[in-house]
């Protein structure tokens, strides 16, 4: 008599074991293959980084060997200059960006012009070719530049990061308009009410309602810009004024002289800056990606 009354509990738990499975289960499967496909390139080249053989072949073993060395040996070459470079620029443009989006979005969001849907509709083509397919046209156009105005022609920084944001607009543009229309006009109008000009509206009241679309718009552009290379080698022609990504792809260019144990140590480096302002960030990221597609 105990055996039937304690089959249909078995029978029960056999089922719900059956249903967390096919409902919820084999999505920590996949997340667990997705993590692991995603982590193992990482520790791949964390174990190169440390590996005094200077070889990714040689790290097949992963972290056989623990050293120091390519860490050390980074202090005798342009790392810390390419890292400096590349903060530099990174952070300018990443600023830049979001004060020109900012203001463009603001103005297509709350007034009313003669080509404002023209315009949008030009960001909308525009942002469909990638900056990198003009860079012949760019390279002309600094070689002219840099005879009358020298800070602004090849080999500049300056150079680079205006190049940046020439082409900041487009798709963060679109991003910031439709956060700025989430948010009410009536603030707006309350302001003018009180006294308040546009400019004021925008700096004290706007800006911070829309802090997280300012947030995620600055760290995907300190991403891109932080590791574009075709742009950068092609402006930056002296060791010295290289970013991290021209530089790092210079010690392994060459196929019989690839240092591939400092390459890992500089990537390692490299990616803490990221990191670190992805993780200050990251509280702004879901809000900022999403609230814009609410209202349009």
């Amino acid at each position: 008599m105990a055996a039937t009354t304690d089959q249909p509990v078995v029978l029960r738990n056999r089922m719900s074991t059956r249903r967390w499975f096919s409902e919820l289960g084999w999505r920590h499967i996949v997340g667990v293959i997705a993590v692991a496909y995603a982590g193992f390139p990482l520790i791949y080249v964390l174990s190169a980084s440390v590996s005094s053989r200077g070889t990714l072949t040689g790290s097949n073993r992963l972290f056989s060997e623990v050293g120091t060395s390519n860490f050390a040996a980074l202090n005798e070459t342009y790392f810390w200059h390419w890292m400096g470079n590349t903060l530099i620029i990174a952070t300018a443009t990443g600023i830049g960006t979001v004060l020109m989006g900012a203001a463009a979005a603001y103005a297509f969001s709350r007034f009313r012009f003669t080509g404002r849907r023209g315009g949008l509709t030009a960001l909308l083509v525009i942002q469909m070719f990638p900056q990198m397919l003009a860079f012949v046209a760019i390279f002309l156009l600094l070689l002219g530049l840099g005879n009358v105005v020298p800070v602004l022609g090849l080999n500049s920084k300056l150079a680079l990061i205006c190049v940046y944001l020439g082409g900041a607009l487009g798709v963060n543009t679109f991003l910031m308009y439709g956060f700025f229309n989430t948010v009410p006009r009536e603030l707006d109008e309350a302001a003018k009410l009180d006294g308040a000009s546009h400019a004021q509206i925008y700096w004290t009241i706007i800006l911070r309602l829309v802090t997280p679309i300012l947030a995620v718009v600055g760290l995907l552009s300190f991403i891109s810009s932080f590791g574009e290379f075709i742009i950068a080698r092609i402006i930056l022609q002296t060791e010295s004024n290289w970013t991290l990504a021209v530089g790092l792809y210079g010690w392994v260019s060459a196929l019989l002289e690839a240092n591939w144990g400092l390459f890992a140590a500089g990537a390692v480096i490299s990616a803490v800056p990221v990191i670190l302002l992805f993780l200050f960030l990251q509280k702004y990221i879901v809000g900022g990606l999403t609230a814009g597609s609410v209202k349009g």
